[in-house]
């Protein structure tokens, strides 16, 4: 299975001696000036779907997606509720078997899909322990070696801005600070592909734009963003390309500035009108 963020365990030993960081000079700085850490070497994209249908019980909630996403900025999936984008992801980052057709990684390296790829959800999940010890858990579950965890682990807290949280247990912190959090153990793995669904939709607006920078930065690191949102703002501003979904298929695949400013159908002109409900 692909890594997801790790689920509670109920031991509540604290791993925070764990941890580890790599001088990854000349790439880009995130919060507080940390540098973002390049993906690991080796491509798995494009990522192909082939007819993928999701029935569950016999009810379509997702059908007929033939798309490849391809390296590149960050594709944004936009619809209203209901409109299948979260269960795209699942299926996508394979959380989820279609029903029918076929999902598969088309790069040449493919084999190392399982380990070169992290999802982040809405609602983080974190572990009784330290922020950092969060962090480590997830690089131990990789497999990186005992040595290398600490310093890796407070790299991602330093580019997510939690560096001064590292011996605070997690289940304390904010929302925005929990999800900074999520997105540092995803990032400390370095991924090639992120999947996101909808990271800020439980914040503030400050704690929404504090995730949207580190979002940018790993994005600026080399790691594809693929994510989901209802915030047509944020949309704009992180957005390369828009995949609109209404009841279950894509009816629109175009570059972000075309989207916004002339939609090429008559669902995502009246969802970007605020009227469609579904």
């Amino acid at each position: 299975m692909p890594f997801e963020n790790p689920a509670p365990e109920n031991g509540g030993r604290d791993g925070g001696r764990d941890g580890a960081g790599e001088n990854e000079a000349g790439t880009p700085r995130a919060r507080n000036g940390a540098r973002a850490a390049h993906p690991p070497g080796g491509d798995i994209l494009p990522l192909r779907l082939e007819g993928v249908c999701y029935a569950p019980e016999g009810r379509t909630l997702v059908g007929e997606l033939t798309l490849e996403l391809r390296d590149g900025g960050p594709t944004v999936v936009l619809g209203a509720n209901g409109a299948g984008k979260s269960l795209t992801l699942r299926l996508c980052h394979g959380l989820l078997e279609p029903t029918a057709g076929t999902v598969r990684w088309m790069g040449p390296d493919a084999a190392r899909a399982r380990w070169a790829q992290a999802m982040v959800f809405q609602r983080p999940v974190l572990l009784r322990r330290s922020v950092l010890a969060n962090v480590v858990y997830g690089l131990a579950l990789r497999g990186v070696s005992r040595r290398e965890r600490p310093a890796l682990a407070m790299e991602a807290l330093r580019a997510t801005g939690l560096e001064a949280m590292a011996g605070r247990q997690a289940r304390v912190l904010s929302a925005g600070e929990a999800q900074r959090l999520s997105l540092a153990r995803a990032w400390a793995l370095r991924p090639r592909v992120l999947f996101l669904d909808e990271p800020t939709a439980n914040l503030d607006p400050a704690a929404s734009r504090a995730v949207e920078e580190i979002i940018a930065a790993i994005g600026a690191a080399g790691t594809k963003i693929v994510m989901t949102t209802h915030d047509l703002g944020q949309a704009r501003r992180l957005a390369h390309e828009v995949l609109f979904m209404h009841r279950g298929r894509v009816l629109e695949r175009s570059p972000a500035p075309q989207f916004f400013q002339q939609p090429n159908n008559e669902a995502a002109r009246a969802f970007l009108k605020g009227e469609l409900l579904w």
